[in-house]
């Protein structure tokens, strides 16, 4: 079953995409948006992650700055999605995040979060900050917090021809996070997992990531 839902956040009431599975949950799993707002693609992953039998929930971010946007992967819109990431900053971004994973907790589930691009050094920031196991994928804002301490089980996936980031990048997240799990997939770029857009989605390594995630969240979470 999918459905909106209303979070209550120290940003005011925020949009959030439910996905719940048909039988009973393996956890609960929050979905982190790229930079393009809680879209059409995005609520198809919460709800495969559903499909996979988690408990899915995936927060509009964008709702404290402009409520309701869905933004497509054009030039203009990328650049008003970096936009709204400034005007939003990090500190509300994970108080939104904080929120929705209460949310979950007070249901009695255990939480983790997996996130995508800029989403994806979300991810890192609620482990860090949040203590949530959680899956980074391909997180080009990641450096400035690799210096922050994990609590709890780390995956990062990383393509190897992304060139926002470089090898040195991905060795740095190795040397800070030597318990973490990095994988590098040779034939993916930047946003390999975006089935939408073919000029980034490369197959066999989403669904060789999305195999790795979906194992890693059921151990985590167990």
């Amino acid at each position: 079953m999918t459905h909106w839902i209303d979070i209550e956040t120290p940003q005011g009431p925020v949009r959030g995409w439910r996905a719940d599975p048909g039988g009973p949950s393996r956890g609960a799993v929050l979905v982190i948006q790229e930079i393009f707002g809680l879209n059409p693609h995005i609520r198809r992953v919460t709800e495969r992650f559903a499909e996979a039998g988690f408990v899915a929930l995936a927060p509009a971010l964008f709702d404290p700055v402009e409520r309701g946007l869905e933004l497509g992967y054009d030039k203009p819109d990328f650049e008003r999605g970096r936009a709204l990431v400034k005007a939003l900053g990090t500190e509300r971004a994970i108080d939104v995040l904080d929120s929705a994973a209460t949310r979950l907790q007070r249901e009695g589930l255990r939480v983790g979060a997996v996130g995508f691009c800029w989403g994806g050094s979300l991810a890192l920031l609620c482990n860090t900050r949040l203590g949530l196991p959680a899956v980074s994928y391909y997180g080009a804002r990641s450096l400035p917090f690799l210096d922050e301490t994990t609590h709890a089980s780390m995956m990062f996936h990383f393509g190897g021809r992304d060139a926002s980031i470089p090898p040195e990048d991905v060795e740095l997240h190795r040397r800070r996070h030597p318990h973490a799990r990095i994988h590098v997939y040779p034939a993916a770029g930047h946003a390999f997992n975006r089935d939408v857009d073919i000029h980034s989605f490369e197959p066999a390594s989403a669904a060789l990531a999305w195999r790795r995630s979906i194992d890693f969240l059921t151990e985590s979470l167990r």
